[in-house]
């Protein structure tokens, strides 16, 4: 597995990156045998650290953590354990579906755009109705089952994740709904 630790105007010394390759490998290995790479950075809010951690599996999903202490090896130590519950969480979906996906998760090429919203205008009526583009870039659209789509949204602690799913063929959505479940979008 690849590790790429880094810090925020933080110097990260050897010995913690020596720290996080054998903790999060010991982690990663035992719950999820095929990752291929790991991304930690570390960074400094205020009188707290915070450690952000992401792990890409060979499956095509992704696990990410975050967490805040006063020292830098606690920050980390409070990621490692969250990611450690997400992947046993992932592993035992995995084996609650009895499906084995053979191959990765197929991805397909999407542009994705960010759109500016003009707050000092409110009042006044803007010459055109149509929005100033702010972003343009390319993302990835995972080709997945809907109970693996929930759980890749829930391992990216993302509100919503847009997939084409593997029954029908066609692009759905799963989002986070305000009561806390989860809602579906079948066109």
């Amino acid at each position: 597995m690849r590790y790429q630790i880094s810090g925020k105007q933080i110097d990260i010394g050897a010995a913690l990156q020596t720290h996080v390759q054998t903790e999060l490998g010991e982690v990663v290995g035992k719950y999820a045998q095929r990752a291929t790479d790991a991304n930690v950075v570390f960074s400094r809010s205020a009188h707290e650290y915070v450690c952000e951690t992401t792990v890409h599996l060979s499956t095509g999903l992704t696990a990410q953590a975050k967490a805040h202490a006063t020292e830098i090896y606690a920050a980390f130590q409070a990621c490692c354990d969250k990611m450690e519950k997400q992947l046993r969480r992932y592993k035992r979906r995995l084996k609650d579906h009895h499906r084995e996906r053979s191959e990765p998760v197929e991805l397909f090429g999407a542009s994705s755009y960010i759109l500016a919203s003009d707050e000092s205008e409110t009042d006044q009526e803007p010459d055109s109705l149509q929005p100033i583009i702010v972003a343009e870039m390319e993302t990835q659209i995972p080709s997945l089952s809907v109970g693996e789509a929930v759980m890749q949204m829930e391992l990216a602690g993302a509100p919503v994740l847009v997939f084409r799913n593997e029954n029908k063929d066609g692009l759905n959505v799963v989002y986070r709904r305000d009561d806390g479940n989860i809602g579906w979008i079948d066109p």
